[in-house]
């Protein structure tokens, strides 16, 4: 039997069925889960964020348009929520994240991978293959968490630079420079289980590559 649409789940759930959203609960609770926790990265957080998140969907059902598909709507409804929660345990107000997180000029932070090698994909697209999910779990966990939160929010998530900077209260160069640092990070972490050796560059190599 073919599931039926979310689409269609949301307008019963809209129009007052309560187990058309459970359906929807079910469906996405746990890519919104593992969407917190690696924001995040505390399973208690992560289990908070996601019944609040679903909680607020259904309180503001009416409300989702449908120009975005049920899942990215909950997912960008975990996401500030999740944020919410990284202000709180660091007690600082929203826009002064940035302040409180970076040095004067980020741009002197990039690193210097050991070396390098084309990869058939991306470490974005990586992301979402079952086969590979632990290990680029465990790649994620080992970013900083600057680096990490706008990887998440923008490659994956799929935020503009604009709205990843917004969410973040830091501007949209520092977006440009976290992902390309992640980006790098997941990279180097990553050859050795997805690249090709063959085409392994030594580090004198590469470190001239930023004067290119």
């Amino acid at each position: 039997m073919t599931p039926e649409p979310d689409l269609e789940l949301v307008h019963r759930a809209k129009a007052g069925e309560l187990a058309a959203f459970e359906q929807l609960v079910n469906r996405h609770e746990r890519q919104v889960y593992s969407l917190a926790f690696r924001l995040l990265q505390n399973q208690h957080d992560a289990e908070d964020i996601t019944q609040q998140t679903f909680l607020n969907a259904l309180e503001h059902l009416n409300r989702f348009r449908e120009e975005s598909s049920f899942a990215t709507w909950v997912s960008r409804i975990a996401t500030y929520g999740a944020l919410k929660v990284i202000r709180k345990r660091r007690g600082l107000e929203w826009v002064s994240l940035e302040a409180a997180t970076e040095p004067a000029d980020d741009r002197h932070a990039m690193p210097h991978p050991e070396f390098i090698a084309d990869w058939r994909q991306s470490p974005e697209e990586l992301v979402n293959r079952n086969e590979t999910r632990r290990l680029i779990e465990a790649a994620l966990g080992q970013l900083e968490e600057k680096s990490r939160l706008v990887f998440l929010l923008r490659d994956v998530e799929g935020l503009s630079v604009r709205e990843t900077a917004q969410a973040l209260g830091i501007s949209e160069v520092n977006v440009k420079v976290r992902l390309l640092r992640a980006r790098l990070q997941l990279r180097e972490q990553l050859t050795q289980a997805f690249g090709d050796p063959t085409r392994r560059l030594a580090p004198h190599q590469h470190e001239s590559m930023d004067h290119e």
